[in-house]
């Protein structure tokens, strides 16, 4: 019977997805399959969601209205990250970096593309939710299949991956522990909404489940795998959050909680307590040594790009110039100084130094922009500004727009949120046009 009822529902499936040959409905449920698929991928493999987002591109293009798209992308909120890629394919005329560098830093901004796309897809669509909980499950899965790695380090999937004093693969199966931090503290703060709108209504078994979710990834990242970007920026997030959606009294008590609960976790976790410690150790290591660390590299690394700033500041030295600029900076130095990266792991300086102060004009304008588009009530606004915002805390020690893995969560969460508030933004307002349309009417 069990087995009868299997074969039916996979026949039902593979029905379903066939029929969009002739069913536009069909059509445009295999292009939220295929979204949900990236987001389930996204955790796990760089080829796998390359792969799927051509896959949707293609999915997508056979449902497109070219009226309907074309005015979508009119946008601001989905003109302005095309703009930003268009002077990031312009700039390649005046820089004077090798073509491989050029091009290596063009197909990091193409993501930007996909974003407008996906915004005018899920304002049509009413699964944005699937795409979303997909994140959650693979990123629960993760921080699973992390903590038996943290176990066992010969089940890593990266056995060559080394984070200086800890243990080679300790809790990393696949990826780095920046992305995994991102994608762990992005998924647990963003619960929180869930977990509180759970409790109003009086869901407290609901409310529970969710907050035990989002602790064992917050544990996670304490526990086993620690990274100083998901520190830094997780407590910001979770304020911000704490001052939207409760009353002022909750909130401070909240945050006093929150305190306590960091103190407790700094003496209960050695990791913990190491990693922040190697944010001074790395200090010392570059500024008195001159040897390479991770937050002392970063300090030469900014102030090396303000001054390439400063030498060209309105248009900057063009596409993927940074590591030609790095190359001649460090003739005659040596050690940390004489460091040669195309990334100086900031958002901002990584932009200015390519693109000028256009460039970051048409940064901070999209940033703005896609806060503005967040600013209402519920889930879906409180997902969707909690991405933009995460991103621009932690582009100021990485660059994450242009990284694959937090590029692509930008862009997946404001494309996908961005199209369902703006949908529903047209219903809300359909009835009211419909109101002031039949007083009008009524009027002799």
């Amino acid at each position: 019977m069990t087995e009868a009822v299997g074969k039916e529902a996979e026949t039902s499936w593979r029905s379903t997805i066939w029929s969009a040959r002739h069913d536009p409905a069909a059509r445009i449920l295999n292009v939220d399959l295929v979204a949900a698929l990236i987001a389930i991928l996204l955790p796990w493999t760089t080829t796998g969601v390359s792969i799927a987002v051509v896959l949707w591109i293609v999915a997508l293009g056979f449902t497109c209205e070219p009226g309907a798209l074309l005015r979508s992308l009119k946008r601001p909120v989905s003109a302005l990250p095309i703009a930003l890629f268009t002077l990031v394919l312009v700039g390649m005329l005046w820089s004077h970096a090798p073509s491989h560098e050029r091009l290596h830093q063009l197909s990091q901004a193409s993501k930007l593309l996909v974003l407008p796309l996906l915004i005018y897809h899920f304002e049509r669509s009413p699964r944005g939710m699937w795409v979303f909980f997909a994140f959650l499950i693979s990123c629960v899965v993760l921080a699973i299949v992390s903590c038996i790695v943290a176990l066992d380090p010969i089940l890593s999937a990266k056995l060559y991956f080394s984070r200086g004093p800890f243990l080679p693969t300790s809790g990393i199966f696949v990826k780095n522990y920046i992305d995994q931090g991102q994608e762990f503290s992005l998924c647990a703060v963003a619960l929180a909404y869930p977990v509180v709108m759970a409790l109003k209504e009086g869901q407290t078994k609901r409310a529970l489940w969710l907050a035990a979710i989002a602790l064992g990834l917050v544990a996670n990242m304490m526990f086993v795998v620690t990274s100083r970007t998901a520190l830094v920026t997780m407590p910001v997030m979770l304020v911000i959050f704490l001052l939207l959606h409760l009353r002022w009294q909750v909130a401070i008590a909240a945050i006093a909680g929150g305190v306590l609960v960091i103190v407790a976790t700094w003496y209960a976790s050695p990791h913990l307590r190491t990693t922040v410690e190697k944010t001074f150790i790395d200090y010392r290591e570059t500024m008195v040594q001159n040897n390479e660390s991770g937050m002392g590299s970063r300090l030469i690394y900014w102030g090396k790009s303000l001054k390439f700033f400063a030498d060209a500041p309105l248009i900057g030295h063009g596409t993927g110039s940074t590591r030609s600029e790095f190359e001649k900076a460090a003739v005659g130095e040596i050690g940390a100084k004489a460091l040669v990266v195309s990334d100086p792991h900031n958002q901002t300086l990584n932009v200015a130094v390519q693109w000028g102060a256009v460039g970051v004009i048409l940064l901070y304008a999209m940033w703005l922009a896609h806060l503005a588009l967040f600013r209402g009530e519920g889930l879906v606004n409180w997902i969707g500004l909690l991405v933009v915002i995460q991103n621009m805390l932690t582009s100021l020690l990485n660059s994450h727009l242009f990284d694959f893995n937090e590029g692509w969560i930008y862009v997946l969460g404001v494309g996908i949120a961005g199209g369902m508030t703006l949908a529903q933004r047209v219903s809300l307002q359909a009835p009211e046009q419909v109101g002031s349309a039949s007083g009008s009417r009524s009027q002799p």
